[in-house]
């Protein structure tokens, strides 16, 4: 027998406040036909004001926490993936620990942007692999209209605010890609491209947080590329396909990256889940938000096969697979 870590519990959360494109279009040049053409996405949610990263991680957590059958003292480890935390000490991860009412464990947080919620997965994986942890809650929140440049057209259409999460939990498996659980997770970094995605300033830097920058094109060719190529080596690694896969949840960055990752792979349009339109880029919690949205609707059944792929600044990349 071999422990494997099994998602138990699901959760997400928007904040009230959504921005459509065609209000949009009063902040910006640009247009709801040319918006939707380039990305796919036809609204975001924003943060109110004096809403918090924290704030959107704990309502996530809290919802996953109670679809596992919890309680929040239940958890050995919450892991929060964002850039945009509420302070930068203590880290959001310790305020979302105290805002559940825990009062044992660790928590802290994980920067990998776009890709920050699978490094969270594949962190959670080895802590309940070596027995460290039984029960992981893996956060991803985001206030990306607090650092989009809201006079750059190129930019501020494609982010949005949001959080999701979900519970992992030490599960018994026969150790074949029967069980339910993680079977795949690796995590991938290249510091070369730093500056094709990034912020314009930080802590050390300018003493301020500084607002969005992206090469588009390079992030484009480098998303597609490194989000096929992560679930390519874990099926192989797995001995299983393309084929094998049931659902296929990208990080929801554009909609033409996530066409193009399927394409690569030979995943049919319908194999893919995708919440762009609704949420625009969420950041570390698209996969989170998406994979909600995916359990909610009840198109995830048990033992169907996952491949959770993402990109993100550094560049950081990642792939999970997992059987639901």
């Amino acid at each position: 027998m071999v422990v494997r870590a099994r998602v138990t519990g699901y959760g997400s959360y928007l904040p009230e406040r959504i921005l459509t494109n065609a209000e949009m279009e009063t902040i910006v040049d640009t247009s709801d036909a040319w918006i939707v053409e380039r990305t796919g996405i036809r609204q975001r949610h924003i943060a109110a004001k004096g809403e918090y990263t924290s704030h959107l991680g704990t309502k996530a957590a809290a919802a996953a926490i109670a679809k596992a059958g919890l309680e929040p003292n239940d958890i050995d480890l919450v892991l929060l993936a964002t850039t945009t935390p509420d302070d930068t000490i203590p880290s959001s991860a310790i305020k979302i620990q105290h805002q559940l009412g825990m009062t044992r464990g660790a928590a802290f947080d994980i920067n990998a942007a776009c890709a920050g919620f699978v490094y969270g997965l594949a962190t959670a994986d080895s802590f309940i692999r070596s027995g460290s942890a039984k029960r992981v809650l893996v956060i991803g929140a985001e206030t990306y209209s607090r650092i989009v440049d809201w006079k750059d057209r190129s930019t501020c259409i494609l982010f949005g605010d949001g959080a999701g999460a979900v519970v992992l939990e030490a599960s018994e498996g026969k150790g074949d890609n029967t069980d339910r659980g993680v079977l795949f997770a690796r995590i991938y970094s290249d510091g070369q491209h730093h500056a094709i995605l990034g912020t314009t300033g930080g802590v050390s830097s300018t003493g301020t947080s500084g607002v969005l920058t992206m090469a588009g094109k390079e992030v484009f060719r480098h998303g597609v590329a490194r989000m096929a190529e992560g679930v390519e080596e874990g099926l192989t690694v797995l001995g299983m396909a393309p084929g094998d896969l049931d659902w296929l949840i990208p990080h929801q960055a554009n909609v033409r990256i996530m066409q193009g990752v399927a394409k690569r792979l030979g995943v049919p349009e319908e194999k893919v889940v995708s919440t762009v339109d609704q949420h625009a880029n969420t950041s570390a919690a698209s996969i989170p938000l998406a994979l909600d949205f995916a359990a909610e609707k009840g198109l995830l059944k048990p033992g169907q096969l996952l491949a959770l792929p993402a990109l993100g600044a550094g560049l950081t990349w990642g792939a999970c697979i997992l059987r639901w």
